[in-house]
């Protein structure tokens, strides 16, 4: 897999969190709303993690991923990740 799209990260987090409380990605995007203005804890971030370790192979450190602040940040952090794993 070459990168991941916003749309397969909203996937994970509602795979791992459930439905964006605050916003429709489907009608607005959210890639710059913070993960709280979403509705999304730390927890949450950590579980999408744990899928992206199982899923695609790639292993965030837990200060990185609680860190960002954004779907736009997090999903540089996992395709970082996977071009890292890809080399």
């Amino acid at each position: 897999m070459n990168e991941l799209t916003m749309e397969e990260l909203t996937a994970l987090l509602r795979d791992s969190a459930g439905d964006i409380e605050t916003a429709d990605p489907g009608t607005q995007d959210v890639s710059d709303l913070t993960f709280l203005e979403l509705g999304y804890d730390s927890l949450a971030l950590l579980q999408v993690a744990g899928l992206v370790k199982r899923e695609y192979g790639v292993e965030l450190a837990d200060e990185d991923v609680t860190g960002v602040e954004t779907p736009r940040l997090l999903l540089r952090l996992i395709n970082a990740g996977l071009r890292t794993e890809a080399a």
